[in-house]
């Protein structure tokens, strides 16, 4: 144990990501599947509202809705926001309007971009049509965007849609968050160690014990004292479970482990890929030390380790750990 000076905070871009796969249902299908057919539907509800985009349950009756009605691809904006620095992904990359339209035939409003030119020309009232894409296939997407209509009535083809094989069931939208991640002290204190192949953890002022990566104490809700608890790269698994379900991205074919690992010293356990033995070996109590990368990979990260592997010791009674479960 030692007590090392504080440093300064760590930061860096992160972006978290996936794929958003659902299927739509009834009403939704027939809605996107009208979008690809360059086609706009809305739902009526008991009241006699026709609701763009469509409910799947009557907000008054709470029952399923079975009424859909076409309505025109022009409309009016209701209000509207200006976004000067269009994000990656955003329906269009150069500045254009937010707004809430509201289609003609329809009684509730529509969030979508607005490709006006300027935000001179965005006001409450402006009448806009839709603009198809290219490509359509069965999303929201299929709208490219709205633009400033002159003649109210006008509003052009869509075209033949990009297929028409049956209604469409699923839809997948990427989802993207890009942010900056500043790391405490006591944080970017174990990710430079890390970077040295050392393991670090801090200890709670109150209850003693020691938590890696250092945090405030869940139990006690302080923060680590300065004291630092340098930590060996082994340990004992307290859970686990096999990973048999692939998922886009994956990067092991399953089956494979993914195990909480209780390092020595320690008094909770980090997360880690459980590697070297086949997934059913894999046990609770089954002690398991590091494989870290080539050092020359080695950076500000716990990807650090690669995995952690069994180093054939006998397993770790059941009393050593239960209170980390």
């Amino acid at each position: 144990m030692h007590t090392e000076p504080a440093t300064t905070p760590l930061s860096a871009p992160l972006v978290v990501g996936f794929d958003y796969t659902r299927s739509l249902g009834p009403v939704l299908g027939r809605f996107m599947s009208g979008l690809r057919d360059g086609r706009v539907l809305g739902s009526r509800s008991s009241d006699g509202r026709i609701h763009v985009p469509p409910l799947e349950y009557d907000p008054l009756t709470h029952a399923p809705v079975t009424t859909l009605v076409e309505v025109r691809p022009v409309g009016t904006v209701v209000s509207w926001t200006w976004s000067y620095r269009p994000l990656d992904g955003q329906p269009l990359s150069r500045p254009f309007g937010w707004a809430l339209i509201r289609l003609d035939g329809a009684d509730t409003t529509l969030l979508h971009a607005v490709d006006a030119g300027g935000p001179e020309r965005m006001r409450t009232g402006l009448r806009v049509r839709v603009r198809w894409a290219a490509d359509r296939v069965g999303h929201i997407r299929d709208i490219e965007c709205f633009e400033p209509s002159g003649d109210a009535s006008a509003a052009p083809a869509a075209g033949p849609p990009a297929t028409a094989d049956g209604e469409v069931t699923m839809m997948t939208t990427p989802i993207r968050l890009n942010y900056r991640h500043t790391a405490s002290t006591e944080e970017s204190r174990y990710l430079r160690a890390l970077a040295e192949g050392r393991l670090l953890g801090q200890r709670c002022p109150v209850c003693r014990k020691v938590y890696v990566p250092p945090r405030v104490c869940p139990a006690d809700g302080v923060p680590p004292t300065d004291e630092v608890v340098v930590l060996a790269d082994r340990g004992t698994i307290t859970t686990f479970c096999v990973v048999n379900v692939p998922f886009a991205g994956q990067r092991l074919d399953p089956p494979y482990v993914v195990g909480q690992v209780l390092l020595d010293g320690a008094d909770i356990a980090l997360q880690s890929l459980i590697l070297g033995c086949p997934a059913d070996e894999v046990r609770m109590g089954m002690r398991v030390a590091a494989v870290w990368r080539p050092r020359e990979q080695w950076s500000t990260t716990p990807d650090n380790i690669a995995h952690f592997r069994p180093t054939g010791e006998p397993d770790a009674p059941y009393e050593s750990y239960a209170d980390q479960l």
